[in-house]
């Protein structure tokens, strides 16, 4: 492709709007164009990328045995209705009326749509194991879309979806789709480590998320340093232990005023956080709850979300206090607390000794001792894990916490669908039995983002090699005729050769064709200009490590095949 021709609109400076590396870059190096918040058109450039993922992608599906189709992504509100998803979903999908006044959505995931797709059409076990997939946009309505493609509204999935007659089948399924995306992604460059992952409305048994390491992502994982563990925060545990001052004094009331914050009773008190009740309240699908955690632990939303098995979770507001818990903000507290549901991370489970608000203005009580002045529904895991607490897998272990970028997530949907739905198969002796289904998917789009958050320079992007949109780059540096027909001469032979080859023969200075081919990130430049041209070579660059070396233009095939062997 002659860059004179290429639609590549680059910019020289960092757009405002961008706040990450991937999605400056990729505005920056003509990729794409912001349509409207979270919704991008992509430019041939990084369009090309895209194409190379999915062809990538679609190779160890179709090892795996997978089937692609492709599925509608106007959907009907009957289906989400029968799997008991239209409003668990709720305000991340895009849901509209058609003018016969029928309810669709545009889909952001296809569970519904295979499982309506194959309940009239898979009729026997011998009709099983199947695995469909697609590679499609779909559309969630993000409340806050940021960081380019990596929190869009729009982007592009491959979705897939497993069929078996029990979990010892799915068992096998899953593990092929975990093996193919290990495959995928270390095909595309990308440093990628599975981990354990919360099911979330996707529902199922067990759950892992790819992770690419970033100081960009989004999700926090925990690492153990001494075993394989690893999982989403959101999921992770640590072995800590109980709380217990061994104090059973009597329950005293205490005046603390516009003392609201543990960081203040600490000090107030000259106690430890470790012997306050933090009583965090929330509403969970239109229910008062209060989610109780020692003082120097956080809450973790997603573990109380899953315990409760609520659609919605949300902060209570201040004015709720009063109606719903009887209580004031910043003093609410487990004692006398009424018509609410308690639920407490264990390691409270008998605690004495303990500081909880009073449930009164400028009031707190001591002493307090779980079982005897309050009870709870349930002791269960709610806390956030910390740097360096002991993994509560091996015990040996310390964990580390690391940012990273989801790039794809499996699921182990069990019978959840096909219950729902009635997506039944004849067994061996006639009986009726739902199908046992796995849900796999990857961000097309959001690899995109994730290959450049971790190969990138002050310099631009630095594509794997597989990925890149070309493989070489040729800059025809001048005006002199010689140089030009040399350069075409190499461009056509190189592209005879195999390679994908993007010729610089635009009329601009030299400067801004070197600075435009470091931003796009092509891994092997050729430069020729009429210093070159007299010395019969080519000034080669490898892009990953800026590496230059010279070629002699008589064995440049030779060479190039070398080099593009060597890079990564």
């Amino acid at each position: 492709m002659r860059m004179s021709k290429l639609y590549l609109p680059t910019l020289k400076e960092d757009p405002s709007e961008a706040d990450v590396v991937s999605h400056k870059l990729m505005l920056r190096a003509g990729m794409m164009r912001k349509h409207s918040a979270g919704i991008y058109s992509y430019l041939p450039l990084g369009y090309k990328v895209i194409k190379k993922i999915e062809k990538i992608t679609r190779k160890h599906m179709d090892n795996a045995q997978a089937q692609e189709v492709l599925l509608p992504i106007m959907q009907t509100s009957e289906i989400w209705k029968e799997s008991k998803r239209w409003d668990k979903f709720g305000p991340l999908m895009v849901k509209f009326f058609d003018r016969k006044n029928r309810e669709y959505c545009l889909g952001p995931t296809h569970e519904e749509v295979v499982t309506d797709l194959v309940k009239d059409e898979i009729r026997s076990y011998k009709d099983l194991p199947l695995n469909l997939y697609q590679i499609q946009t779909k559309v969630r309505d993000e409340i806050r879309p940021r960081f380019g493609v990596m929190r869009g509204r729009e982007f592009i999935m491959k979705d897939a979806y497993s069929l078996d007659i029990d979990y010892e089948g799915l068992d096998k399924s899953y593990q092929a789709m975990y093996d193919a995306y290990e495959k995928i992604f270390a095909e595309c460059g990308l440093e990628a480590v599975a981990v354990e992952a919360d099911t979330g409305a996707m529902g199922g048994k067990d759950s892992h998320e790819f992770m690419v390491l970033a100081d960009s992502g989004e999700d926090q994982i925990a690492f153990c340093d001494s075993c394989e563990y690893a999982a989403n925060v959101e999921r992770a545990s640590a072995e800590k232990t109980n709380i217990d001052f061994e104090d059973d004094a009597e329950i005293e009331k205490i005046h603390t005023p516009d003392i609201k914050t543990i960081e203040d009773l600490e000090e107030f008190l000259a106690y430890p956080a470790a012997r306050m009740i933090k009583a965090v309240a929330v509403v969970a699908d239109g229910e008062a709850v209060a989610a109780l955690v020692s003082g120097e632990d956080e809450l973790n939303e997603v573990k109380l979300i899953n315990y409760l098995k609520a659609n919605e979770l949300r902060a209570a507001e201040e004015e709720e206090f009063e109606e719903l818990y009887q209580s004031t903000a910043g003093f609410i507290g487990p004692v006398n607390l009424k018509n609410v549901r308690i639920i407490a991370d264990k390691r409270l489970k008998n605690i004495s000794g303990a500081v909880v608000g009073a449930n009164e203005k400028d009031y707190h009580l001591k002493n307090v001792k779980a079982g005897r002045d309050f009870e709870v529904e349930a002791y269960t895991d709610l806390r956030l894990v910390k740097e360096g607490e002991r993994c509560s897998k091996c015990s040996d272990g310390h964990l580390n916490i690391k940012a990273g970028i989801e790039v794809g997530h499996i699921f182990k949907l069990g019978t959840k669908y096909s219950e729902n739905m009635q997506a039944d198969y004849l067994d061996e002796n006639g009986k009726s039995q739902p199908i046992v289904m796995g849900s796999y998917g990857i961000g097309i789009t959001r690899l995109v983002a994730a290959a450049i958050e971790q190969n990138n320079d002050e310099y631009g992007i630095i594509w794997p090699k597989s990925i890149a949109p070309y493989q070489i780059i040729i800059l025809s540096l001048g005006n002199d005729e010689e140089i030009k027909v040399k350069s075409e001469e190499i461009y056509e032979d190189l592209k005879t050769a195999g390679y994908e080859v993007l010729l610089d023969d635009r009329k601009e200075r030299a400067g801004v064709k070197f600075n435009d081919s470091e931003l796009i990130g092509i891994p092997l430049r050729l430069t020729i200009g009429s210093r070159s041209l007299e010395n019969g070579v080519v000034e080669a660059m490898i892009r990953e490590n800026n590496k230059k070396l010279k070629i002699e233009i008589d064995n440049i095939e030779d060479k190039v095949a070398e080099l593009i062997k060597e890079i990564s």
